[in-house]
């Protein structure tokens, strides 16, 4: 399937995702109200703006036409098959050595690379690992992080604290910050995407 960044986001206004117990407004206010909180605190850091705006896209696959998955198969929950220091793994090998549950971050991460985003690594980090709770909340895995993962999830827990606390009934009014984000998607991404 073929569209660009902005009509995805709008797919998502089918969305409410169930796991998430702070907000029962569709994902494209969740989406807008991190990206617009991130921007206040964070003003020069566009790709951190956008990043914040595209992290949950992969929530598509909740929808019909992306094929309809469950929410437990879209949402990562905790597996504990690995459940031992380093697993199969050796100490340092980075996460991008690392199998971890398939879930919407990694297939909005997929999407991204695969579509040639400029988006720099910090950002396709953060799309990648934000519901990877063990890591930047508990400080789980961290033996298995490499130099430039350790310099990611800095950013990965500044994002952390916009995508978790900027949850709000106030409404992003769209049509105003919209022609913005359009500007971001024109800078990080082609035109029409590959889903």
């Amino acid at each position: 399937m073929e569209m660009c960044i902005w009509e995805c986001c709008e797919l998502l206004n089918e969305v409410v995702d169930d796991s998430d117990p702070d907000l029962d407004e569709p994902q494209i206010q969740h989406l807008l109200q991190s990206a617009e909180a991130i921007r206040k605190g964070y003003p020069d850091e566009d790709w951190l703006h956008f990043t914040a705006l595209i992290h949950d896209l992969g929530k598509v696959l909740l929808l019909p036409k992306f094929g309809g998955l469950p929410q437990w198969a879209v949402v990562d929950y905790n597996n504990l098959a690995y459940n031992t220091k380093n697993g199969i793994y050796s100490q340092g090998c980075g996460l991008d050595n690392v199998t971890i549950s398939w879930g919407h971050d990694d297939y909005m991460y997929m999407v991204a690379r695969e579509n040639g985003t400029t988006l720099p690594s910090a950002g396709l980090f953060i799309i990648r690992y934000h519901s990877l709770y063990p890591l930047h909340k508990e400080g789980a895995y961290m033996h298995l992080l490499n130099d430039e993962d350790k310099e990611n999830l800095k950013w990965l827990r500044v994002f952390n604290k916009y995508d978790l606390y900027s949850k709000s009934k106030v409404l992003v009014d769209v049509e105003k910050v919209k022609p913005y984000y359009l500007s971001l998607i024109e800078k990080y991404f082609p035109a029409k995407l590959q889903w």
